[in-house]
């Protein structure tokens, strides 16, 4: 199956890009994909999935909606959605 992977931040760094097509197996799995990017993806590497759950604060979107609210790693995934990727993010300003 196609997927459309939407990288952000230092994602889209390691990933070379915003938005890159790939191919994953049928019936592949959010966690699936994601260990997936870990090994092809330096940057990435370690840094999406943590003791067998989602990374602290990072943020994984299917098709705009928060798989945490969904089936977490487990939230199936069919051809043609679309997966976005956020690191986490911190900052803002002095007063």
């Amino acid at each position: 199956m196609e997927l459309e992977l939407r990288f952000f931040a230092t994602f889209r760094e390691a990933a070379g890009g915003k938005i890159v097509e790939a191919e994953f197996a049928d019936g592949s799995s959010v966690g699936d994909v994601l260990r997936e990017l870990e090994a092809g993806y330096e940057g990435m590497n370690g840094r999406l999935i943590v003791d067998g759950g989602l990374a602290p604060q990072i943020n994984v979107l299917k098709n705009g909606r928060e798989v945490l609210h969904l089936d977490g790693l487990d939230t199936s995934l069919d051809d043609g959605d679309r997966l976005s990727v956020f690191p986490p993010v911190a900052g803002g300003c002095e007063v």
